[in-house]
């Protein structure tokens, strides 16, 4: 392994805002408002905060098991634990297959997000109609440069940032754009809980559950935004893991990420929804909520432009803690296995992914009317990845760690070679061997008929 020694986060704080930052991103404040708003408001977060509880923190905990204890990336993390039968390198492959397309379409949203926060600094949506704010979106995401620009500088943004190392890049960005975010999240929250009329309706939908709405597709919608909230099955906690130090108690770091990736979904919700309803829009606008509905809001409301920076400077480092964490999967791996420099690995990444984000941008323009299977290829590419890819990795993960890995391995790495007393390591493994694959089953089937 090339550079073990100093590969390591240096301290807990950093280990949890790092991964933190991983598993907070668009997904958050973009995927969480619009999924809560077309199924029905608090019903679908008290759901969803259920599922986090029970699936998705002992998920996360098997991926930080399976990294700090092989001290590998996503691939030589299983080989290492498993060296007779290297069969189960294949989940670390699903992982980096996974993890390169994810990134491919997660950075023409990260670009889209880049531009706004240039037309908003510009003043550019200020005085905009709503249909003019439309089109304003249209005419962008269909374009065939400007999309493909804004994409490239926030994988090149991303690329500087993890060529600098774990600890000169990942952990001290992650310790000044978590903090930044919640910062800016919180002045959000004050100014939209401030807009009068409105605003008791706007909380009343995103707390006060109406069970009526708790259906099959409510419960769905929940269960796959709980998993895919916390990038789990793609990775990414399996190499953070990996930089874990070995004193560190990973229940209660999985626990405080879970806890701040939850957070700043509901801070979003606190966000957006008072504001929509402040200014009779609908909640349940759907993907466009950011791009569209949310820049009416702003000039709407007195001293909008300031908070249109605001809101999409936060939404802007939400993207930059994720991909950081998605363009690390594939440098680690390459460092690793390849023994390549780390600057070179986040070279060849970033070009790699741009090649393929490339036509996922054109998708929206040039290459619209191209279609594989009956989708656009970002539309492709999201699928194969939410409905395939990440649940069959995670779902081979607990079946390696729950039913092939020796149990009193797991036990020794949760309780820190037997320093803690892990008074939950039963129902954790429980979880890890029925309720979690039930769970990834269930998800694996709908993304199929679905």
């Amino acid at each position: 392994m090339a550079n073990n020694e100093n590969r390591g986060f240096t301290s807990n704080i950093g280990a949890i805002l790092a991964a933190a930052g991983g598993a907070v991103g668009l997904g958050n404040i973009w995927r969480f408002p619009y999924m809560l708003g077309n199924n029905g408001g608090g019903a679908f977060l008290l759901v969803y905060v259920f599922f986090v509880l029970l699936i998705g923190i002992p998920l996360m905990m098997t991926e930080f098991i399976i990294g700090r204890r092989s001290q590998k990336n996503a691939i030589g993390a299983y080989r290492t634990l498993s060296p007779k039968h290297k069969g189960w390198m294949i989940i670390g492959i699903f992982n980096i297959i996974g993890a390169t397309l994810i990134y491919a379409f997660y950075s023409v949203v990260a670009g889209w997000t880049l531009n706004y926060v240039v037309l908003a600094c510009g003043n550019k949506l200020s005085g905009q109609s709503p249909e003019a704010v439309a089109q304003l979106f249209a005419n962008f995401t269909q374009s065939s440069c400007w999309p493909l620009f804004f994409q490239l500088m926030f994988l090149i943004i991303t690329a500087g940032v993890i060529a600098l190392g774990v600890q000169k890049g990942i952990e001290k960005m992650s310790k000044i754009l978590m903090p930044a975010l919640f910062i800016l999240l919180i002045l959000m929250c004050v100014r939209s809980l401030t807009l009068g009329d409105g605003v008791r309706e706007g909380m009343n939908f995103l707390f006060k559950p109406d069970f009526s709405k708790i259906d099959g597709s409510c419960l769905l919608s929940a269960l796959g935004q709980s998993f895919f909230s916390l990038s789990i099955g793609m990775g990414a906690m399996v190499t953070y893991g990996s930089y874990i130090r070995k004193e560190d108690k990973l229940f209660n770091s999985s626990l405080w990420i879970a806890g701040c990736d939850s957070m700043v979904a509901i801070l979003a919700g606190i966000v957006i929804f008072p504001a929509v309803f402040a200014f009779g829009m609908s909640p349940a606008s759907g993907p466009e909520l950011v791009y569209i509905v949310l820049p009416n809001v702003f000039n709407s409301m007195p001293g909008g432009a300031i908070f249109a920076i605001i809101f999409f400077l936060l939404l802007a480092i939400a993207a930059l803690t994720s991909t950081i964490s998605l363009l690390e999967i594939l440098v680690a791996t390459a460092v690793e296995e390849l023994h390549w420099k780390r600057r070179t690995a986040s070279i060849v990444g970033t070009v790699l992914v741009f090649t393929i984000g490339a036509f996922c941008t054109l998708s929206f323009g040039p290459l619209k009317d191209f279609h594989i299977c009956g989708f656009t290829i970002f539309d492709l590419f999201d699928r194969l990845t939410a409905s395939y890819l990440m649940p069959i990795g995670a779902l081979a993960m607990t079946i390696f760690l729950g039913w092939f890995f020796p149990k009193a391995e797991v036990r020794d790495e949760l309780s820190n070679g037997g320093s803690l007393k892990a008074k939950a390591f039963d129902i954790y493994y429980f979880i890890l061997r029925y309720v979690a694959p039930i769970a990834l089953i269930i998800i694996l089937i709908s993304g199929i008929i679905g």
